[in-house]
């Protein structure tokens, strides 16, 4: 059954508009605080956001609703996702909260949901929320002396900072490295440059002045020309771009060359399994992932495992057969050694390790692979199911005859916005970059036929 308030990733959506309304926020409020209740104790939810003008808003709607079901609010301002995972364990909270659309331009928000244990909540634990959502829940509320208190929480970005820190072993320094650190105007801006600078690292820092609306602006991750530049304005070593709440993570070489984050799965994989370190004999990443990666992996007798597009979906076939790399091509790296999600901090931290270990510039240490020529266009769809029109089937299937077993092509519809993702790769760039159009022109006749 589809999901009418969940996607891929939490709830999202433009802010102030279905389903990212104060009224639906208070609501999740309700319900996952009456999801979450066990036992007698007093429970609480830590609750953080990024730097988005929505946030506010939000905020304070989920506050009334975690309230009304009893449970005490921990708030923790503008903080990156991984950085509220870790603060439900270290709080023994019941439940955490990051108020954020990650990527997406300031006008859209989310509210991503962690259980007790860190991770991202199942499937099932989110059916049980959304089917709360249109019923009346007064009746379980909490009585008017049992309801919750909110507080704001210090110290937590010291804590955080410490616990990335802690990732690398106690006598690494970073010490003569010149690096640019791109916050995105997002959640990052505090802790990113700081813990850089603790470790030793001469920190040159950019877009790191939120104003509620230039999250992600022509910045971040899915924006890393400006970080390009200043690395080479600056001459820096090495580059890092995070997102808007900091869980994903792109790096600039020296050069100003963009390594996504197959290329720094890859690095990591090859560093930890000749370390010893790497668990299950191999990595998990998604559909979307270069072939590149596989083959890079296959030669050393490593396994790419797939999963479909999510990093939680990523997360649970990790759990599930033990290993300890994982991510997506967009830099949504888990490292379960160290995070129960993606952790664009963290991330980079190993790559500067594996660098300060080799002694050579990040363009000899960070590209493991030569990528299959691989190309991602995006379609608007005007509702509908036009993946189940004949004429798009017609394309899909003669893309696929053509790209043969030297190619792949996926196709999916976006989790978080009207949109058909279509991907193919192989190893004919010009084959590849054809098929792709030649659907994305089926997708669009059958729309402008609607």
């Amino acid at each position: 059954m589809a999901k009418k308030y969940f996607g891929t990733d939490g709830i999202r959506g433009r802010a102030n508009r279905f389903p990212m309304t104060a009224d639906v926020a208070m609501k999740v409020g309700m319900a996952a605080g009456l999801t979450f209740q066990n036992g007698n104790h007093r429970h609480r939810v830590v609750l953080g956001k990024d730097t988005r003008l929505s946030g506010y808003m939000i905020e304070n709607a989920l506050v009334a609703g975690f309230c009304a079901a009893g449970m005490d609010v921990f708030l923790l301002g503008p903080i990156p996702t991984p950085a509220v995972a870790m603060l439900v364990r270290s709080l023994r909270a019941d439940i955490g909260v990051m108020i954020s659309a990650s990527h997406n331009p300031y006008h859209d928000n989310g509210i991503k949901l962690f259980g007790p244990d860190g991770y991202k909540l199942s499937d099932k634990i989110e059916g049980r929320i959304e089917a709360m959502l249109d019923k009346e829940v007064e009746l379980a509320l909490a009585d008017a002396n049992a309801l919750g208190r909110a507080k704001r929480v210090d110290g937590v970005h010291d804590r955080y900072i410490e616990h990335a820190k802690r990732t690398l072993p106690r006598a690494m320094s970073l010490s003569g490295l010149r690096i640019v650190i791109d916050c995105a105007n997002g959640a990052a801006y505090r802790v990113a440059p700081a813990a850089l600078w603790e470790l030793g690292a001469e920190v040159i820092t950019i877009h790191n002045e939120p104003n509620g609306l230039n999250i992600n602006d022509d910045c971040g991750s899915t924006h890393p020309a400006s970080l390009a530049k200043k690395v080479h304005e600056v001459r820096a070593d090495i580059g890092i771009a995070l997102d808007g709440d900091a869980d994903r993570v792109v790096i600039v070489d020296e050069n100003g060359s963009v390594i996504d984050g197959d290329q720094i799965m890859a690095l990591i994989a090859q560093s930890w399994h000749e370390a010893g370190r790497l668990t299950g004999g191999g990595v998990v990443a998604t559909v979307m992932s270069n072939l590149g990666l596989e083959r890079f992996l296959g030669e050393r007798e490593l396994k790419l495992h797939r999963t479909k597009v999510g990093d939680r979906y990523v997360v649970e076939h990790m759990r599930a057969h033990g290993l300890n790399v994982g991510g997506e091509q967009s830099g949504h790296v888990i490292l379960s050694d160290f995070s129960t999600s993606g952790d664009g901090l963290v991330t980079a931290l190993q790559v500067l390790a594996c660098i300060k270990r080799q002694n050579k510039p990040a363009s000899e240490v960070c590209r493991k692979f030569e990528p299959v020529p691989q190309v991602l266009k995006n379609v608007r769809t005007g509702g509908g199911k036009p993946l189940e029109n004949a004429q798009v089937k017609a394309a899909i299937a003669d893309a696929e005859k053509k790209l043969g077993k030297s190619g792949r092509l996926v196709i999916r519809p976006s989790g978080t916005e009207p949109l058909i993702r279509v991907m193919a790769e192989g190893d004919n760039p010009d084959l590849v970059n054809t098929v792709v159009d030649d659907i994305i022109s089926a997708i669009s006749d059958v729309r402008s036929a609607a």
